[in-house]
């Protein structure tokens, strides 16, 4: 039988600016459009990061969560993924912070688990952290997505559904050529789907380059699949992808040619929930 396939859109992010790709959408409204197209052209799940809407740096503010929230689900069904990460937050409780977007009451949050080297940053994500965001967001009743930079973070991952604070089935993000994370290698892809725990559902995502590469195997491995603006913001090499939405386009229709039909909203939630 046909498996279908999810297909996630990341539409900002919080490292490409509009002097990389001027389609970058900052402003809530944009956001959320940006979504709404993605929508269109066959996701089924938008993961948000928000942006200052005028400087287009990265931003943490939970209006800016709610407004393009509400805004998606004003003009469609897809699921909303909020992230959870704490990159770029500093200052005194920071956990309570990066928890805001929980109880928003999003379809999912992001869950990073584990601390990992970003090029020139730590990306600090201690157990505590993962403990309590665990326990939060299944008392509030939001879908972790689980986002695995390395082979040991499937492995916390596996210690907090066994303890039961993460609701089946559990969903992992792989995240592949995030430097210093795992090389997005097809032998990295394999080795990390092989530690997933049974019965899990996962998605591949690939950086830059590694976008086309990873999405493709993870069509063909029977997973599922992000692509947008956030993780790369070129169609081809030297073509800028004209918006999120085109690269939505592009997996969906090399989904179908591999034999997935790309799932709806619907069927995502019936799949992941």
């Amino acid at each position: 039988m046909e498996k279908p396939i999810i297909i996630t859109a990341a539409v900002t992010g919080s490292s490409p600016t509009k002097e990389m790709n001027p389609a970058l959408p900052y402003t809530p409204e944009e956001i959320a459009d940006a979504a709404i197209d993605c929508h269109k052209a066959g996701a089924a799940i938008a993961h948000i990061h928000v942006r200052d809407p005028e400087t287009g740096e990265p931003a943490f503010e939970t209006d800016l969560f709610r407004r393009v929230t509400e805004r998606i689900r004003e003009y469609c069904d897809m699921l909303v993924n909020l992230t959870t990460s704490g990159l770029r937050i500093t200052g005194p409780n920071v956990t309570e912070k990066r928890l805001e977007p929980v109880y928003l009451k999003p379809d999912m949050c992001s869950l990073d688990l584990g601390s990992v080297n970003f090029r020139d940053r730590v990306f600090y994500n201690p157990p505590q952290w993962a403990e309590q965001a665990a326990r939060t967001m299944q008392q509030e009743g939001v879908k972790p997505e689980i986002e695995a930079f390395e082979p040991g973070h499937i492995e916390q991952a596996r210690d907090l559904i066994e303890r039961g604070l993460i609701d089946p089935p559990a969903c992992f993000q792989l995240c592949m050529g995030v430097r210093w994370g795992i090389d997005a290698s097809p032998e990295s892809l394999m080795f990390m789907k092989s530690r997933l725990p049974q019965g899990v559902k996962w998605s591949v995502l690939g950086i830059g380059a590694a976008q086309l590469p990873m999405i493709t195997m993870g069509i063909l491995l029977g997973g599922n699949i992000r692509v947008g603006f956030e993780d790369n913001i070129y169609l081809k090499k030297g073509v800028l992808a004209k918006d999120n939405a085109q690269m939505v386009e592009v997996a969906a229709d090399l989904a179908e040619r591999l034999g997935r039909r790309v799932a709806t909203p619907a069927e995502a939630r019936q799949m992941l929930f």
